[in-house]
């Protein structure tokens, strides 16, 4: 089997999954629209909800309001970082979603009227809705770590976790490292955006390192206890191909930065990196907190799991990154677009005045680089549990890599043009 069946057939088997949804898969699209859904946000959630609906409601009106003219994928962007990749080759316009029919709107949503049931853009036009998508993502919580708050610090200390401009810069910035140069990498405590992410990115960055400048030192500053995913194949890659290069220090919790000297302060230490690489701690998204979306612990939305409907605001469905995660539900983009289907399925329900799907399953499948090649994996499924009120992990399903493997490679990019098409068509 080659490698573009076998990530068309795993991800073409998250369809299965989720098709047992009370609704007809091909929808006719005659007849007068049974209501208006207005998207935000163009990410894995927001594209990914925007295209089901009008592939499965046909007449749902829907409109896509995303601040960027076109999408570039978190997910494979560490290739960028390490230079294995161009940022081109990771970004996707929207024209196939204006072909199935969605309104995209090129703008920022700024406020949400819940009551009103209409969102303003920054141009100060309005948009009414019957249904509201809120697809986020994460912003940075800057104000926790001493001197990372200003424009000035940020400009300087990247931290690349909203893939673009700045995943470019962060490449330029190793690019401009001397040789026999440190480059630190600090990781905020759990939960944020993509659990693999950071040592993924050490991976890469020491594998260019190593080629390029052997006298240099990746050094890995994590907040948690350990690596958060994929533990055992991560250390194997640190130990058996960057030992020397690559440094992993647990409990290394980040309290200040000086931008200027590009150092950054631990508890017990300071450190000195000619590339300071900062991760800060993330919350659910701008628009979510002024819309009052954000209900738990100051920084996630809570939802109801069967419709992805806030807890806090009635009508508004929010995905992705943003919401307070399930029992072992990772942030990933995976799990945005299995979010945006169960949104989009309920939502259809919903505008019908029909009962929606009681018994939904997700699955998340996470690719990880630690060469330019060679990859693991970890893959999860999830059923939602009607006691619980809430998705809990299906016990033996899902698993990891048994090594790091250039065939996971092939796999791995299939896995991102695939779910790229299914998002963006």
């Amino acid at each position: 089997m080659n490698a573009t069946m076998f990530s068309r057939r795993r991800l073409l088997g998250t369809g299965a999954a989720l098709g047992a949804l009370s609704l007809a898969g091909c929808a006719s699209t005659g007849g007068p629209s049974i209501g208006r859904v207005v998207v935000v946000g163009g990410g894995f959630g927001g594209s990914t909800a925007a295209r089901y609906l009008r592939l499965w409601g046909g007449n749902v009106d829907v409109t896509l309001v995303e601040r960027n003219a076109s999408f570039v994928s978190c997910p494979i962007s560490n290739l960028v970082v390490g230079g294995y990749k161009q940022i081109g080759e990771i970004t996707r316009g929207y024209d196939g979603l204006k072909a199935a029919g969605v309104k995209v709107v090129q703008g920022e949503v700024v406020a949400i009227d819940a009551a009103g049931k209409t969102v303003r853009l920054a141009d100060g036009s309005t948009l009414p809705y019957d249904r509201l998508i809120v697809s986020p993502g994460v912003d940075f919580m800057t104000e926790s770590v001493g001197g990372l708050a200003t424009t000035a610090a940020q400009s300087k200390i990247l931290h690349g976790w909203k893939a673009g401009p700045q995943t470019v810069a962060l490449r330029q910035q190793l690019e401009s490292m001397r040789d026999g140069g440190v480059f630190a990498i600090s990781i905020p405590k759990v939960p944020y955006r993509c659990p693999p992410g950071p040592y993924e990115r050490a991976c890469l960055v020491a594998s260019y390192l190593k080629q390029a400048k052997p006298k240099s030192k990746v050094l890995v500053l994590d907040a948690n206890p350990e690596v958060q995913s994929k533990k055992a194949l991560f250390e194997k890659a640190f130990k058996e191909r960057y030992d020397g290069i690559l440094e992993y220090r647990p409990n290394a919790e980040l309290k200040e930065v000086d931008a200027n000297g590009g150092t950054a302060r631990l508890e017990f230490e300071d450190v000195k990196a000619d590339v300071l690489n900062v991760i800060p701690p993330q919350r659910a998204g701008d628009i979510a907190r002024a819309a009052g979306l954000i209900n738990v612990n100051s920084r996630w939305v809570g939802v109801n799991w069967l419709t992805m409907e806030s807890t806090a605001v009635p009508g508004v469905h929010v995905l992705g990154d943003a919401t307070f995660p399930a029992p072992t539900m990772p942030k990933s983009g995976h799990m945005a677009n299995q979010h945006a289907k169960v949104a989009a399925a309920a939502i259809i329900q919903l505008l019908k005045g029909e009962a929606v799907n009681a018994t939904p399953v997700v699955m998340n499948t996470c690719y990880s680089f630690v060469t330019g090649r060679d990859v693991i994996h970890v893959a999860s499924v999830h059923q939602y549990n009607a006691e619980q009120k809430t998705f809990l992990p299906v016990q033996g399903s899902g698993g990891v890599s048994a090594a790091a493997n250039q065939v996971e490679g092939r796999y791995a990019l299939s896995w991102a043009d695939n779910i790229w098409a299914d998002m963006l068509g």
